[in-house]
């Protein structure tokens, strides 16, 4: 651990005190239960923008302001509503570019943080030709980049979250699980940490960049990558948080699929009532990859973000239930006679219900494809019931794990 940077952490945590307060580090009785352990949750989903981001934002622009009065980012999510936020702090002017396809939530949130401070402009389909729009116009107006994770201040900011927590905690935790995407966060709080406690770094399996990297030795491009952990899916983690994660051992990376990532956002709402996008349960969701390791331990799971769209909900929940196993479709292969529908519903279980119903058949044969999504309490019902399908004569195919079948019909 450098001193220099240490040192740094302790002194932008003291400075940001004057912005906003530290975010609550609470002990989570469910999940403590859960797995046996003393498991608390660094709500960085309870910060003003609901993110982490704005701590990097506001320790990278105290340090050259007045210099600089003008601040450039290119993002559609976390970092661009942390930067509008300082932007309105700071009282300089900031210009957010964003992807054409950003939702208007996140839009209309970043204008909010933003107010007379700051310029939306949305400019590309993907992000880039955002960020190369957002660079043409720094190189042009002499503007200062606001890197959302490549930067050593920003860096030096996402570090206070763990200044934040050895104060919280009067020490320093066992371990600490740590969302990652380009890097920022977590090469921060490993880099002020050091070797005083173990770390899980948790990437979404389509966007496993950390994993990568650290298996070939450099920063690795893992193109094209799934976004739906849009707070963590990062397609090259940065030369810069790389430089501080490289000593990580690859068996300290979790891997986890974007649906089972759902599991918990679910989770957290219905029992805790707590809100948090993708990227923000990752560190929750990791728990059940170190169950055994952690029991009798002290646990801080990050919770990096709470910036989720309820439209969202709809998707999550059907993740988290094809994930869990109470949810799954079939294309079932429907005989063209009196009584053949009749037949296959007396097969369901008195709890099972038909959540999609869709009749595929295209012409005059003898059988006609059925498109069926079937849900059930338990998970166990299914075997039962595919059972008594084959035992009747009924050709299906299941295709709820079919991720390119499902984009069409699902």
């Amino acid at each position: 651990m450098s001193e220099d940077f240490q040192m740094g952490a302790i002194a932008a945590t003291r400075a940001m005190r004057s912005v906003f307060p530290a975010t609550p580090l609470l002990k989570n009785e469910h999940l403590s239960e859960l797995y046996g352990a003393e498991i608390y949750l660094k709500r960085e989903d309870l910060s003003p923008v609901r993110s982490y981001k704005l701590r990097g934002a506001f320790n990278a622009m105290r340090k050259v302001i007045p210099e600089h009065q003008v601040f450039v980012c290119a993002s559609a999510g976390n970092h661009a509503q942390g930067v509008a936020f300082m932007c309105s702090h700071f009282k300089v002017r900031g210009v957010i570019y964003m992807p054409v396809t950003t939702p208007q939530q996140k839009i209309q949130k970043t204008k909010m943080f933003g107010g007379e401070n700051i310029e939306v402009r949305l400019v590309g389909d993907y992000f880039d030709k955002t960020l190369e729009a957002a660079q043409s116009f720094c190189a042009e107006e002499g503007a200062y980049f606001l890197s959302p994770f490549d930067d050593d201040d920003v860096i030096e900011g996402q570090a206070s979250v763990a200044v934040e927590i050895e104060d919280q905690l009067g020490g320093v935790p066992d371990r600490i699980i740590l969302p990652v995407g380009g890097g920022g966060l977590s090469s921060g709080i490993r880099a002020f940490l050091g070797d005083r406690c173990k770390y899980t770094y948790v990437e979404p399996l389509g966007a496993p960049s950390l994993a990568r990297s650290l298996e070939e030795g450099a920063p690795i491009d893992v193109s094209p990558i799934n976004t739906f952990v849009d707070g963590a899916a990062v397609a090259k983690i940065g030369a810069r948080t790389f430089e501080k994660l490289k000593g990580a051992s690859r068996e300290d990376v979790v891997l986890l699929s974007e649906d089972r990532i759902c599991v918990s956002i679910v989770e957290m709402l219905n029992v805790e009532g707590i809100v948090l996008e993708p990227a923000g349960a990752l560190s929750i969701e990791a728990l059940g990859e170190v169950a055994e390791e952690i029991k009798g331990k002290t646990i801080v799971c990050v919770t990096s973000g709470g910036n989720f769209d309820f439209e969202r909900l709809p998707e999550v929940k059907e993740r988290a239930q094809r994930y869990s196993g109470l949810k799954k479709y079939f294309i079932l292969r429907m005989p063209q006679r009196p009584g053949a529908l009749k037949e296959f519903l007396n097969i369901l279980g008195p709890d099972d219900d038909i959540c999609r119903f869709e009749y595929l058949k295209k012409s005059a044969r003898n059988f006609g494809s059925v498109l069926i999504g079937i849900e059930s309490p338990t998970p166990d019902a299914f075997p039962r019931f595919l059972s008594l399908l084959d035992d009747a004569g009924f050709t299906y195919t299941d295709i709820t794990n079919d991720e390119t079948l499902a984009q069409f019909v699902i």
